[in-house]
């Protein structure tokens, strides 16, 4: 990954260059360039107890991927709700359901002025897609925005997405925020969530353990390694598509495993639910 000096006309206004984002280190975990010298500094130390971590993004990432093209071509979903989108390092949700809905919308959140950037551009080349600036950890927020109930639907099914956030968030409400969220879908809606991982047996809990200190005490601050059952609260009493919650390399992967999963692949977990 190369390491430029920041040019200022290339900054989108708001940027903080001496803070750590969220967004910008997952860029970076991911090999991408929208990224900053305090967001490398996050990969770096992580490494150190992990030299593997990159795949802990990736494992996310194609999870996200999956779960897209399972929404939009078995449960026909047109609309979704992306919280916390990302820089476009890989290919972004609406690219992966529009291929199967050409018709679906998506509706992008998040509060980072590098993302918005992105975002506003991409607005430019496909019309089926909204860019918003809230706080995804506000559920108020995010729907009462100015128009997001002119762009999605409410009275039809909605994919609600909350991929590799909810780590992020300190809490120990999870469970409520979510409930907020799914109280505003209507029946037939889905609901999407990845979060770091603490397996709890003594080898794999001690790799996680290791990387939350590494993610909480780096300058992004935050990356909570919560328990299976921990998790699975914040699906409340929605119904799981099998295989429920599981590692996000074994939610119906691709094919064949022909390689055992690292540890820092079992340090994540994903899956799907519906509202009934």
């Amino acid at each position: 990954m190369s390491v430029g000096k920041i040019s200022p006309s290339s900054v989108p206004v708001g940027v903080d260059t001496t803070r750590a984002s969220i967004a910008r280190v997952y860029d970076a975990f991911l090999g991408g360039k929208d990224n900053f010298e305090i967001d490398r500094e996050v990969l770096r130390q992580v490494a150190t107890v992990a030299p593997q971590v990159t795949d802990l993004a990736w494992s996310n990432r194609n999870f996200l991927v999956r779960a897209c093209r399972f929404l939009a071509g078995q449960a026909g979903i047109t609309q979704y709700l992306d919280c916390g989108s990302g820089l476009p390092t890989a290919e972004n949700t609406h690219q992966i359901v529009q291929r199967l809905q050409p018709t679906a919308k998506v509706l992008y959140v998040d509060n980072d002025p590098v993302v918005l950037a992105h975002g506003r551009a991409l607005l430019e080349e496909n019309d089926q897609t909204l860019f918003i600036s809230a706080d995804i950890f506000k559920p108020d927020e995010v729907l009462n925005a100015p128009g997001v109930k002119e762009f999605l639907d409410f009275s039809q099914p909605i994919a609600l997405i909350q991929n590799g956030t909810l780590h992020h968030y300190l809490g120990d409400d999870a469970p409520d925020l979510i409930k907020r969220y799914a109280d505003a879908l209507v029946p037939g809606s889905y609901v999407v969530i990845s979060h770091f991982l603490d397996p709890e047996t003594p080898a794999h809990a001690k790799t996680a353990r290791a990387l939350e200190e590494r993610f909480t005490h780096s300058p992004m601050g935050s990356g909570l390694f919560r328990t299976h059952e921990k998790i699975a609260e914040m699906f409340g009493d929605l119904e799981m598509v099998e295989p429920g919650l599981v590692l996000c390399d074994e939610w119906w992967p691709d094919g064949p495993r022909v390689k055992p999963l690292s540890q820092i692949e079992e340090c994540i977990a994903g899956g799907i639910a519906r509202k009934n």
